[in-house]
């Protein structure tokens, strides 16, 4: 399925970086509780993901990563998830973050 390039420019990825992870029990599939800050235009959102194979809440914290910052809130459990995280299957299918390869300013967009 083809998009066009507008469809593309609705959906707003940002980079943030994670302040706070913690284990999230409650989730269905093993996963943590992100808090994510995006910088003075966008805030701190919440979200949590499935991530545990691959990393612990300390190493997370202070990390950049990708984020779609335009899709409406939705309940997981009790967290309410504001934004999407992004990350690619490794061969095991565990995610992998997608992060910027340099320390960029929270907040950028993606193009």
């Amino acid at each position: 399925m083809s998009i066009t390039f507008d469809d593309f420019l609705k959906v707003d990825i940002r980079v943030g970086q994670i302040t706070r992870a913690e284990p999230f029990p409650e989730a269905r599939k093993p996963a943590y509780k992100l808090w994510v800050d995006f910088g003075p235009e966008i805030g701190e959102k919440r979200s949590s993901a499935q991530i545990t194979a691959h990393y612990s809440c300390d190493e997370l914290v202070g990390r950049q990563v990708l984020a779609v910052v335009n899709f409406p809130p939705r309940q997981i459990g009790k967290v309410m998830s504001e934004v999407l995280v992004l990350g690619v299957p490794d061969p095991a299918g565990e995610v992998v973050l997608i992060a910027p390869g340099h320390e960029v300013p929270l907040g950028g967009r993606l193009y």
